[in-house]
């Protein structure tokens, strides 16, 4: 599992009493009498440059998202959302569509341009690049060519796979200038510990079926004799131990609080406390099978951080129960489920049924689409540095950044309106929202032609042996990961690629980042109204911002360090603001996904920054609006900008899912489904009920809200 960055993502649908009334036949034809009439404005009035059509853009994508029948007082998540998702349907390819999945569909298809363009004197990092990409589109023929004696510390160190025990290198929690080794409870095969005993029956005869199948497939590429009893005995042993594996681990609300789970010891003390009884396994043996291969020497005293303790003292009952085949089977059973993409396609069709199951997709992504995929996620920067050459506007940099200032700003003045928060905390809040750094758009040196550092990231590659790159890759990654536990922490280095439709924030460098990806409508544009800026990108700013004081990251300090900065005052009522709504969130039932609720534990930072985001990026904008007075009004709408600032905010979250999806998501995503990030952000917030005029006791305008920032 490893640690991961706080980030938002999706991976993650009229009035009365006197007030205006939309009263259109359809959508369609409303947007045609639009275009029409802006057409003819357009050319007859000053604002029909590029801007005037960047306009008449904007008015169509709002109008055609819409459905105006609605009341946005009742349900302002239809109101605003109604026209798209009556229009989009979700892809036999995917288990969600939204908003975000169409940009990312659309950057995906800049990307295959770039990749599969001739090299014509290319750079070396573009021309390995095209390479990776060519060997994954070159239909992978290799056979699956694995020891059954691979070892946890060969799989950790050669292939990056960490199983039974997740030993990685981080920014320590406590000093975020050095790195040290986490001691952690490790990810499963199948996306959430509930699917093994808690209603998933259909997912766990599927996946035992699909166990057996590669098991099968395996012996058939190393030429073993046929015995399909025998398979299916020892396949339902390796499922039986990794239910008990599951059922060892912790589920995320017990993992919540982040102080709770840091343990740090040396490896003398974490020998002692978790010896496994295991013929032959050693602690020290274990990390220093791993670290030997960055060539790192380890030592008694070296410090570790046990983040999985209980599930540590449960691993030893486990594995002694356990026959050392069915643990090597376990072993090779967790690395091939990550390779299948990387295989031939009858592995690939062996994974179909299991997929469908979990999310509901009938087809597999088209063969481009997961090598663009592959591409980006193994070289970042260099596909970062081909999109950006081909359609990123550097000045969107500035303005950006400029954005961010503002939005700052906005968050250390709201400060004074805490009644919770006692003076002493706010000042370190805004020392610490001062502090943050942020990180636009890409790295400059990737664009640097004389800049040798890209080129030098990556290795060579091979045309015909895409499975052969893809375990150097693994390889690559894993030692580069590794050799950080002697290096300092270079706090400049970016954490994500530049082709990424998405944005994060980074408790342990205190660092928001927004990639080039993102930097697009209906996020952002310069020609775009400010009110879609700042209800689209804005938002989003205010979001990763409102990170670094949301559960987890108000453990933190301006450093990075975790800290307990607060005074016992503030703390315990920030814990009282929190819990609100913990229960407000925890109430919304979502039919989608069986009926069950969201988890207000497990959504609460998430819920915390969407509902900062919005406020925050709202009163930024009043203040522009201040200073540079009344927009244009959006030709063919008949809504204010503070209306339209809303209303962008809503549409960025337009998207649907599959049942199988939105079952599984709501297990396992942080974030909160995309209508109840709306409408909890909507319904705790007075302005949005002024700006459309909703009655109090009104759906979205509660007598009880909630506020954190």
């Amino acid at each position: 599992m490893g640690k991961s960055e706080s980030q938002m993502d999706i991976v993650e649908k009229s009035t009365k009493s006197g007030k205006k009334s939309w009263s259109f036949v359809t959508i369609g034809l409303s947007v045609l009498l639009l275009l029409m009439t802006c057409a003819v404005v357009a050319l007859v009035i000053l604002y029909a440059n590029s801007r005037g059509i960047c306009a008449i853009s904007a008015s169509a994508r709002i109008l055609q998202n819409m459905d105006p029948t609605t009341e946005p007082c009742t349900d302002f998540y239809q109101y605003a959302c109604g026209g798209w998702l009556n229009r989009h349907v979700i892809p036999e390819t995917s288990s969600r569509y939204s908003i975000f999945d169409i940009l990312r569909d659309e950057l995906e298809i800049i990307l295959k341009g770039v990749l599969e363009s001739p090299e014509q004197g290319d750079r070396e990092a573009f021309r390995k690049a095209k390479m990776l990409y060519t060997s994954c589109m070159n239909e992978s023929k290799s056979l699956l060519l694995l020891l059954m004696e691979e070892k946890l510390s060969t799989l950790n160190s050669r292939f990056n796979k960490r199983v039974f025990i997740d030993m990685f290198v981080w920014n320590d929690d406590r000093d975020s200038s050095r790195h040290i080794i986490y001691i952690d409870q490790p990810s499963l095969g199948m996306p959430s510990r509930d699917y093994y005993f808690n209603g998933g029956n259909y997912q766990r005869v599927t996946y035992l079926q699909f166990m057996i199948t590669i098991a099968k497939m395996i012996r058939e590429d190393k030429n073993m004799a046929k015995d399909d009893n025998f398979v299916q005995e020892e396949m339902a042993k390796v499922m039986k131990l990794e239910t008990e594996i599951a059922n060892a681990t912790a589920s995320p609300e017990e993992r919540h609080d982040v102080t709770l789970l840091y343990n740090k010891m040396t490896l003398r003390e974490l020998r002692e406390k978790f010896a496994l009884n295991v013929s032959e396994f050693n602690w020290t043996l274990f990390i220093q099978g791993i670290m030997s291969s960055v060539n790192v020497q380890i030592h008694l005293d070296e410090e570790v951080v046990v983040y999985g303790a209980p599930y540590l003292q449960e691993l030893k009952a486990i594995i002694s129960n356990y026959s050392a085949s069915t643990i090597q089977n376990y072993l090779v059973w967790r690395l091939v489920t990550d390779r299948v993409s990387s295989l031939s396609r009858r592995f690939k069709d062996a994974r179909a049924h299991y997929r469908k199951a979990l999310y509901g997709t009938t087809l597999e992504e088209a063969r481009w689409r997961e090598c663009v995929s592959y591409v980006n996620n193994n070289m970042e920067n260099a596909v970062g540095a081909l999109y950006v050459r081909e359609t990123f506007a550097g000045e969107s940099k500035r303005m950006v950044r400029d954005l961010i200032d503002k939005i700052r700003e906005v968050f250390i003045e709201t400060l004074d309106e805490l009644q919770w928060m006692d003076e002493t905390s706010k000042e370190k809040a805004r020392e610490k929202a001062m502090a943050i750094k942020e990180q636009i758009g890409y790295p400059d040196y990737i664009l640097e032609d004389q800049n040798e550092k890209l080129d030098q990231e990556y290795l060579n590659f091979s045309e015909h042996k895409y499975f052969e790159n893809s375990l150097e890759n693994l390889r690559a990654g894993a030692q580069k990961s590794l050799k950080k536990l002697r290096e300092r922490v270079d706090q400049d280095i970016w954490i994500i690629g530049a082709a990424v439709v998405n944005a994060f924030y980074s408790p342990n460098r205190n660092q928001i980042v927004f990639p080039a990806g993102i930097l697009q409508p209906p996020f952002f544009s310069k020609h775009q109204p400010q009110a879609l800026n700042f209800g689209g990108i804005g938002m989003v700013i205010g979001h990763e911002i409102t990170h670094g004081f949301d559960d987890n990251g108000r453990n933190f300090d301006k450093d990075g360090n975790m800290f307990d900065w607060w005074s016992n005052f503030s703390a315990m009522h920030f814990k009282d603001q929190s819990r609100c709504m913990v229960y407000q969130y925890g109430n919304y039932t979502w039919e989608l996904a069986g009926g069950q609720n969201v988890s207000g534990i497990s959504t609460l930072g998430e819920n915390i920054a969407d509902n900062g985001g919005v406020r925050q990026a709202y009163k930024a904008y009043l203040k522009w609006l201040e200073r540079e007075g009344k927009e244009p009004k959006l030709p063919g709408l008949d809504l204010t900008h503070k209306q339209l600032f809303f209303l962008n905010f809503a549409q960025v979250w337009c998207g649907s899912y599959r049942p199988e999806y939105a079952s599984q998501s709501i297990k396992t995503d942080v974030h909160s489904p995309l209508k109840y990030r709306v409408m909890g952000s909507l319904q705790n917030f007075e302005a949005f009920s002024e700006a459309f005029h909703c009655k109090k006791g009104t759906a979205m305008h509660p007598v009880e809200k909630c506020r954190v920032w």
